[in-house]
């Protein structure tokens, strides 16, 4: 086997590492490139001390570690905002990853594609941009990808005692941030046919622009928020004034995927000058038993089609909902 080949086997886990140190699927890909490029650059010095794989993962974590110094700022979303952060102009957001990447081969073993799914939640993703870039590293490398202390301080270029001490830091601050509870739970709780079957009354009651059938599928404590938009609604009271004051005196068109190993919906806004239902964003949704508990939608319609959802719809075709259509469960559910 070549070996473009060999570390292009790599590609999918190194992606997703990379997404979870830079909360961007975008800077991920970049960064993977890098690693790839270095790899092949430094392919005639490499040593066979290890495996390729912990090679490329040392060479992708550090290009990570650079490029989170180089921008300074961590990504958020509009509900992490601190007060002092920096302005909405320069705040980056985190951004969305698309459970199935164009290409990608599905992992043989379903429970470990379940811990993985896991490990790219938004509410976990988003715990990790709070600690610092090497604190992020040592956590992912030992509790993510499972690698010993001393194997990741080699890899870091530190010591065992510090690479132990960033995990003990790492763990308190990721663990106070994290919910109680997974959306992997959350949607094996639920069991595919009523996923479904939620799915599918979200998608009608926003298409029939039903406010009180939305809010009754939401918890009492629900958060909606539209990055790069730096507002946010909580509680019913709040989202039935926004919904109403805007969105829903508009024409949409949803259809249900997933995204961050969470349930997720493409969102289509009728055009009128074009005749067409175009892109609008990706919304991102949390569950607390068969209610909604937070909608992240992520107004970049570019996100549709990294989850392999068309750019528009046609006026004339039915919704997804009117279809009966069915959608694939994410991996590990």
């Amino acid at each position: 086997m070549t070996f473009v080949r060999l570390i292009e086997e790599h590609r999918d886990e190194l992606t997703a590492h990379c997404y979870r140190m830079l909360g961007s699927f975008h800077d991920a890909e970049d960064a993977v490139q890098e690693t790839f490029a270095r790899a092949w650059q430094s392919q005639n010095r490499y040593e066979d001390r290890g495996t390729l794989r912990a090679w490329l993962y040392k060479i992708a974590t550090n290009r990570c570690l650079t490029m989170i110094e180089g921008r300074g700022r961590r990504r958020e979303l509009p509900t992490d905002l601190t007060p002092g952060a920096a302005p909405v102009a320069e705040t980056a957001w985190l951004g969305p990853y698309p459970d199935r990447l164009p290409g990608a081969v599905e992992q043989r073993d379903p429970a470990q594609r379940l811990v993985e799914s896991e490990h790219l939640e938004l509410a976990f993703v988003a715990s990790l941009q709070r600690l610092p870039g090497r604190q992020r590293a040592v956590l992912l490398l030992r509790e993510v990808l499972g690698y010993p202390a001393a194997e990741v301080a080699d890899l870091l270029g530190t010591s065992t005692t510090a690479v132990n001490s960033a995990l003990q830091r790492a763990r308190r601050v990721v663990d106070a941030l994290r919910p109680t509870s997974s959306q992997q739970v959350e949607l094996n709780g639920l069991g595919d046919e009523k996923v479904r079957e939620l799915a599918r009354r979200y998608v009608t009651a926003w298409e029939r622009a039903d406010i009180e059938a939305i809010l009754a599928m939401l918890t009492d404590d629900a958060r909606y928020s539209m990055p790069p938009l730096p507002q946010w609604y909580e509680g019913r009271d709040a989202i039935r004034q926004f919904l109403l004051d805007g969105p829903l005196s508009l024409r949409w068109r949803f259809v249900p995927t997933y995204a961050n190993g969470q349930l997720a919906f493409g969102t289509y806004l009728w055009s009128p000058e074009a005749s067409v239902f175009t892109a609008a964003a990706l919304d991102v949704v949390a569950l607390r038993g068969a209610r909604i508990a937070e909608v992240v939608s992520f107004l970049t319609p570019e996100t549709l089609s990294l989850c392999s959802l068309r750019t528009q719809l046609d006026q004339d075709g039915e919704s997804w909902s009117a279809r009966g259509d069915e959608f694939v469960g994410p991996p590990g559910l």
